[in-house]
């Protein structure tokens, strides 16, 4: 078998494995923040900085609908500013966790993407969100899951060692999430 292949039929095998249940979950949680008109903040590293962004984007005009309050969604790496000054000053394992200090309130959701599940900068975040009262958190991961799988309220776990796929998937998982965000409301 060629890799061409053999990486389409993986992607296949790991796309069957997919945590369908939690999926749906995640995006009953985001709707109830937007209908709450609650912040959702969401940050990654490296692919999973892209992937943050480019859900941002989607979220923000794909799910807008008259009647409807539009969704309140900011991606803790889009401020190059606040970030590199967190990172120069502060430490790069702090610059999602002292955005955040700034921004979190209750009925808030937290969305941390980490292929590893062991970025320390979105560990951090995520443990001060699970310490803010009635604030949701979500988690990307894939390999092992790392620490965020146990420190998340909703898990969206890729099942594979491959980290091309488990970006591929994270960004999947992504556009899925606005599909049913925006058929909420349609």
């Amino acid at each position: 078998m060629g890799l061409v292949q053999y990486y389409i039929d993986t992607l296949k095998d790991t796309l069957d494995k997919l945590p369908i249940v939690l999926i749906e979950e995640a995006i009953e949680t985001m709707h109830a923040a937007r209908m709450q008109q609650r912040q959702v903040f969401v940050m990654g590293n490296g692919g999973s900085a892209a992937t943050a962004t480019h859900f941002v984007g989607d979220v923000a005009k794909n799910t807008r609908h008259s009647g409807f309050p539009h969704f309140r969604m900011l991606g803790l790496n889009d401020n190059i500013t606040f970030f590199s000054a967190l990172s120069n000053d502060e430490g790069y394992e702090n610059v999602f966790v002292q955005q955040l200090v700034n921004y979190i309130q209750p009925g808030d959701v937290v969305v941390g993407i980490s292929a590893s599940g062991n970025s320390e900068n979105v560990l951090r975040a995520i443990r001060l969100a699970g310490e803010t009262p009635q604030v949701r958190t979500i988690g990307m991961t894939g390999f092992d899951a790392g620490k965020l799988g146990s420190l998340v309220d909703v898990h969206l776990h890729v099942p594979s060692n491959n980290i091309e796929q488990v970006e591929d998937v994270h960004m999947m998982l992504a556009h899925l999430i606005t599909t049913g965000l925006r058929q909420k409301v349609s």
